[in-house]
């Protein structure tokens, strides 16, 4: 017998922050794309002519690119490798956000940003899975829960250049979608080299190519947690048999429950604070701005100190309170408005780090791609309609009722969270998509354990 650490825990080293940094590139340019289209919408109805429905559809392009990009790249990746995609869909991301200068009609930017959402989605359902599949247990939820903060800086960082752009140039709007294929070019060229993930090699058959990786990254005394075959089927149908249906239904539903909100009021901030009375301008935006990224920073750290399935009930309820008194209050004094959004600005901002955590730790290696892919496909579908439906509900509901909806909404993901959301924290990665995992969970574990080398 051989003294060896697992993968799963040993220390955490240069690597494993590449490779965090080089997957939440995705996430920045994410939020940059999403948190601009706003800001851009605002100057181009006029110049384009366009109608509610148009700004609907270019609204949530992305979101559905998102959805198809997340759904057939995840699958793609359980059969072709993690990295492969993990390269591709930044050169889809690059190349279809700079053409975005070029569009001439509000169709061929809703194609361009579609295709933008489809690279992202790819992206989403591979970067997580691949940085799962690395990280140690021990830091492998702060890791994957801090892609939240990167994406807040890249919905930051939209609003400043929007409000830069659009007071700088007649048609800033080009300059502002366009702008994003700088960070989506300097990820690409950052993510040349990048290793595939040994867990995939080693279900796949490739178990020397695996050995050479885990050594190279980690040193000899390394060595992987054998996985039981779970899954022969290579289709999207392998997760919802029996094993999987559960955990597949949670994921989706938690998911598709927390983003419809999110998506739905950020994306039409704007009109949103107007009609609630709150059309501060700048002012506003940056003490909102600045509430997503301590929220996400106050996510990293409840991550870790709390139980993941506490964290999310509890965060589904007060969100979901927040919402109800907004439709109730909306005519009250502006102080109060201003509070109750702030509240459930700096709580949605730090629950979502969440989205990252729970989906790449629910299922086995032979269909974690597939599955985070289905789960973020499952949720941009639902934050596209949302974002979709949004400015026809304020229009037909008002805002009391749309606030009332959407707080309905974060109700019912906190009765799916209590039904089914389990507790990863602590486990090893195999450990954690098991449906029944272990009943104690060793925080802290030994250095070191003795089993067989690969």
């Amino acid at each position: 017998m051989t003294q060896t650490t697992l993968m799963d825990d040993v220390p955490l080293n240069r690597f494993h922050l590449k490779i965090t940094g080089l997957t939440f590139g995705a996430h920045l340019t994410d939020g940059y794309i999403l948190g601009s289209v706003g800001f851009a919408l605002t100057q181009m109805t006029p110049q384009m002519a366009l109608t509610p429905f148009w700004q609907g559809m270019i609204g949530s392009s992305a979101l559905l690119g998102l959805f198809l990009g997340s759904l057939i790249l995840g699958w793609i990746a359980d059969t072709a490798g993690r990295q492969k995609i993990f390269c591709f869909s930044f050169i889809l991301i690059t190349l279809a956000s700079g053409m975005q200068f070029f569009v001439e009609s509000a169709e061929q930017l809703f194609l361009l940003r579609m295709l933008i959402g489809f690279g992202l989605g790819g992206d989403f359902a591979v970067g997580h899975t691949i940085l799962a599949e690395f990280a140690p247990r021990k830091h492998r939820g702060v890791l994957l829960g801090a892609f939240s903060v990167l994406w807040t800086v890249g919905y930051v960082a939209a609003s400043f250049v929007g409000h830069l752009a659009l007071q700088t140039d007649a048609e800033g709007w080009r300059w502002l979608l366009a702008s994003s294929a700088l960070p989506a070019f300097a990820i690409l060229l950052l993510r040349i080299g990048t290793p595939e993930s040994p867990r995939w090699l080693l279900r796949r058959g490739r178990r020397d190519e695996a050995v050479k990786i885990v050594h190279r990254l980690f040193g000899p005394n390394v060595t992987l947690q054998e996985e039981r075959q779970q899954t022969q089927d290579g289709s999207l149908s392998a997760l919802f048999r029996p094993r999987y249906r559960r955990r597949t239904a949670f994921n989706c539903l938690f998911f598709v429950c927390l983003v419809i909100p999110y998506f739905a009021i950020y994306t039409f901030l704007p009109a949103i604070l107007r009609q609630m009375g709150l059309d501060q301008g700048f002012a506003t935006d940056l003490l909102l701005s600045g509430l997503l990224l301590v929220g996400a920073v106050l996510g990293i750290v409840l991550t870790a100190l709390c139980s993941r399935r506490g964290f999310l009930i509890g965060s589904f309820v007060f969100l979901a309170a927040c919402l109800l008194l907004l439709s109730l209050l909306h005519n009250s004094a502006g102080i109060w408005l201003i509070v109750l959004f702030a509240a459930f600005t700096l709580v949605m901002s730090a629950v979502s780090n969440l989205v990252g955590v729970f989906p790449a730790e629910s299922f086995p290696t032979d269909v974690r791609s597939r599955g985070v892919g289905f789960a973020t496909s499952m949720s941009r579908l639902g934050s596209a309609v949302g974002t979709l439906l949004l400015p026809l509900a304020i229009v037909n509901y008002g805002i009391a009722g749309t606030m009332a909806l959407l707080a309905a909404i974060l109700v019912l993901g906190a009765l799916v969270s209590i039904a089914w959301a389990p507790e990863t924290k602590g486990l090893t990665l195999t450990d954690a998509s098991q449906e029944t995992p272990p009943a104690e969970p060793t925080l802290n574990p030994p250095p070191s354990t003795s089993t067989q080398h690969l």
